[in-house]
C-alpha cells in the first residue's frame, strides 16, 4: 500500500506520533528501541541479540543496553538459546505486543488528522 506524503508531512506525522506518545506517558524509548522493538514484533523469529546487532549495524553492548530497558519494562524476554548456548534469543512478549499494536494504531489515527 503506497501512501504518498510530502517530506513535510512525513515529518509532522513523527512529530505528532512523538508527542502523543508525550501526552500520554508511555514509556519513553530512544529511536534506536523504537527501531530494536519494531524489528523484533515485525520481522519474523527468532532473534538474537547478535542478528539485531548485524541488522542494525550497531554492536552487541548498544543491543543489550537496549534489551535491558526494554526488559524492564516487559516489553521483550531474554534467555539462553538451549541449541547454542553462545546465543541470546529474544522472545516477545504480551506487554510488548499490546505496546506494538497500540503505537500502531496510534500512527494511523495521526495520519488520519494530517491535513491534505
Amino acid at each position: 500500500m503506497a501512501i504518498n506524503m510530502r517530506p513535510s508531512q512525513a515529518l509532522r506525522l513523527w512529530q505528532q506520533v512523538a508527542v502523543d506518545e508525550v501526552v500520554a506517558g508511555i514509556p519513553d524509548l530512544s529511536t534506536r528501541q523504537i527501531a530494536i522493538l519494531l524489528t523484533i514484533y515485525l520481522d519474523p523469529p527468532p532473534h538474537t541479540v547478535r542478528g539485531l546487532a548485524s541488522r542494525l549495524g550497531v554492536s552487541k553492548p548498544v543491543i543489550t543496553r537496549a534489551l535491558d530497558t526494554m526488559g524492564a519494562l516487559d516489553l521483550v524476554s531474554r534467555r539462553r538459546d538451549e541449541a547454542d548456548r553462545r546465543n541470546v534469543l529474544i522472545r516477545r512478549t504480551v506487554t510488548g505486543a499490546l505496546f506494538v499494536e497500540r503505537f500502531g494504531d496510534v500512527v494511523i489515527a495521526k495520519a488520519r488528522e494530517l491535513p491534505t
